[in-house]
């Protein structure tokens, strides 16, 4: 079983899948964990992924084009369709 985890830490969960049932679970080959990380996706030089929300307004919110691109790079990565655009 493949698990796909798109974060802006992955460090955080690279120590947490190393360890207890996650960890044997990977040593015998149950499952694999890929992490990706969402600035990597960013094409702005800062490697920025939020944006202000559509109309205004206070908060921050995930920009669109770093989450398709890693999910398409996912996409190719996988042999079944995860998701359909």
């Amino acid at each position: 079983m493949n698990f796909h985890i798109v974060t802006i830490f992955p460090e955080v969960f690279e120590k947490y899948f190393q360890v207890g049932i996650m960890g044997r679970a990977q040593e015998n080959k149950k499952i694999k964990v890929e992490l990706y990380n969402l600035r990597d996706y960013s094409q702005n030089k800062h490697r920025k992924v939020d944006d202000t929300p559509y109309g205004g307004g206070p908060g921050m919110v995930m920009a669109v084009q770093p989450i398709v691109d890693c999910v398409m790079e996912i996409k190719k990565k996988s042999k079944k369709k995860i998701l359909k655009f």
